[in-house]
């Protein structure tokens, strides 16, 4: 069960990891353009533009995709620019994973479990790495911060609460007096508090400290230190990216001078505020943990550079200011429209071609509940059309478009549970003719026929999605396989006939616990498993002959169209009869398949028939 589960976990998490951190990357990027774009105008800008940034790695657009998929209404269309939408879809999604074929050998499945509990380790390791740095760090500052000495009244207390009262902070900030020589900061989110290092006063004038404590005052205002933290969290999860830790320090660069900005244009004297920076330096050693925010962070020297060099930031103009929001409406807008795109196509019956390209017309068709007490069922195509007897609409969907359970997606509760009588004939005169047509021409025939009547008497619509699949695999136990080959003019013992009714030299049926096949390809049995176990089955035998064999069923599990479904334990020891009988085994795969979406599906009324004349 541990190779199984990670086998699946493997095939179908790391794709999706994969296209999240390609498109968060691709996120950063255009983010880091349109910083470039407004590299003139205020830092606060290119600061909003970062932190849209840092936490898309936490949120994937899937998520989006997700919203829109469900807020599109189902229409019988067949979507505009079909390449265009793939050619962005493949961009978008580089890592989804191929459909497996029916032949692949199992030695690459084997591949992704084997590199996935060494890429987890190595993730987990640096994971684990950086919080305990961070939380060395952390400890390292809490107790300068307990060590510190809370401060009531004095000059810098007087300041402080001038200062506030300009900036209509409503709760006021504690200052602590810390003995150690580390920069001013604010330390905490909740309740941030001031840490002011023991004898920096003495080295700053009147002009220096309220020019030091205005930007203080910003960092809290703007709420640095929780927009720091929650950047610590995405370069602890991502550790292993490069653009997450370059993000960060362009996050610090305009941070800092986004507060500078904010201090001058409160009327500070920049040449007493670039002096008040550089006389911290010399005091200081730094602050050691990211949230906390200080005064000397990013590149000093460009921050100098610029406070003293008279210019001021501009403002966002109306054009700009409609730039921003076109991109931020493009940014929630685009993948809710490509799950809007991806769900709309929804094709109905009547629309999807068999191989001859043609539906044969009905001579009469009938839907009806079945009798209650009768649970006798039958299902199947015959030469004169489709019939079902007691069987689900589930069922009948299941043959109409040849897919198994498990790729049966949506739908109504009432699809699996209720029971009716199907019967579907088709106009055979003429061009109809199936003695013109091979059997599996003629049976692709009557699908589409099937899929018609489904879709114009119960409004069935559905749409295709790839999407992955637990599913088995069919392949040869390790002692090779038990069949015998079928002798020429083998047939049935005497009476034996197909569910349509005809005789036929060669066949596979249940018959008291036992599944008995003579003269048959492996395609019948990986049929009757799939029925079986409700699960896809893939043919990895290799085998292209016809053959005999019995297969003794385990347990009491009845044999039909619409058997209950079975427990993991009984599919194990399926499994194991299939290798002790017939020298086959089932192995669990993922797979990337095509699903039936059902998007709209309608009630048959108490009887619907209609007859042609």
């Amino acid at each position: 069960m541990i190779p199984k589960f990670l086998s699946d976990l493997s095939t179908s998490l790391a794709p999706a990891l994969g296209n999240h951190i390609w498109q968060s990357t691709l996120f950063a990027c255009a983010m880091g353009v349109l910083t470039l774009a407004f590299r003139g105008n205020q830092a606060r800008v290119r600061y909003w533009l970062w932190l849209a940034a840092s936490p898309k790695f936490l949120v994937p657009f899937s998520l989006l995709v997700a919203v829109g998929s469900r807020l599109a209404s189902p229409r019988p269309s067949t979507p505009p620019n079909i390449h265009l939408y793939a050619a962005l879809q493949q961009a978008s999604e580089p890592f989804a994973q191929p459909v497996i074929s029916q032949h692949a050998g199992s030695a690459a499945s084997g591949t992704p479990t084997q590199l996935l509990p060494i890429l987890l380790g190595v993730w987990l390791f640096g994971l684990l790495l950086v919080l305990a740095i961070w939380t060395v760090r952390w400890r390292r500052m809490s107790a300068w911060v307990r060590a510190a000495v809370p401060v009531h009244e004095g000059r810098e207390v007087e300041t402080l609460r001038g200062l506030e009262r300009i900036g209509k902070i409503s709760r006021p900030i504690q200052l602590l007096l810390a003995p150690t020589s580390m920069e001013p900061g604010i330390f905490g989110i909740a309740r941030p508090v001031l840490i002011w290092p023991r004898g920096i006063s003495e080295r700053l004038d009147d002009a220096h400290l309220s020019a030091v404590l205005a930007h203080e005052l910003w960092h809290v205002r703007r709420r640095d230190n929780l927009v720091a933290s929650l950047h610590m969290l995405v370069e602890a999860v991502f550790w292993f990216h490069p653009l997450v830790w370059w993000m960060g320090t362009r996050l610090l660069e305009e941070r800092e001078r986004a507060c500078d900005e904010e201090v001058l244009e409160c009327g500070a004297n920049r040449q007493a505020y670039a002096e008040s920076i550089l006389k911290i330096c010399e005091f200081c050693v730094g602050t050691p943990l990211h949230c906390v925010s200080g005064v000397t962070g990013a590149d000093l020297k460009k921050r100098i550079a610029l406070i003293m060099s008279g210019q001021s930031a501009r403002a966002l103009n109306p054009g700009r200011k409609l730039l921003l929001f076109a991109a931020g409406i493009l940014a929630l807008a685009a993948p809710i429209a490509a799950g809007l795109f991806h769900a709309a196509p929804t094709r109905t019956g009547s629309q999807i071609q068999n191989t001859t390209g043609a539906v044969p017309a009905l001579a009469n068709f009938s839907i009806a509940p079945s009798k209650p007490g009768d649970n006798r069922a039958a299902l199947g195509f015959g030469l004169n059309g489709f019939f079902s007897k007691n069987a689900s609409l589930q069922q009948v969907i299941r043959a109409a478009y040849g897919v198994e359970d498990d790729r049966i997606v949506g739908g109504p509760a009432w699809l699996s549970s209720e029971k009716y009588d199907v019967e579907a004939k088709a106009d055979n005169s003429g061009a109809n003719d199936p003695r013109k047509l091979s059997f599996d021409q003629h049976i692709s025939e009557e699908k589409g026929m099937l899929q018609a009547l489904l879709a114009d008497r119960l409004k069935l619509g559905v749409h295709r999605e790839t999407r992955e699949l637990s599913v088995y695999a069919l392949v040869l136990a390790k002692g090779g396989p038990k069949l015998q080959e079928a002798k020429p003019g083998d047939t049935y013992p005497k009476g034996f006939k197909g569910p349509d009714g005809i005789a036929r030299p060669g066949g596979m049926h249940f018959q008291d616990g036992y599944l008995i096949a003579q003269g048959v390809p492996v395609t019948p049995l990986l049929f009757h498993l799939s029925r079986l176990l409700h699960r896809t089955i893939l043919d990895e035998t290799g085998l292209s002959g016809t053959y005999d064999f019995t297969l003794n069923l385990p347990g009491d599990i009845p044999a039909g169209i619409d058997n209950p479904a079975v427990s993991a334990s009984y599919e194990s020891d399926l499994s194991a009869a299939l290798e002790r009988q017939v020298g086959l085994k089932l192995e669990p795969r993922a797979a990337s398949m095509e699903v039936l979406i059902i998007d709209h599906l309608e009630r048959p009324a108490a009887s619907q028939a209609r007859s042609t004349p």
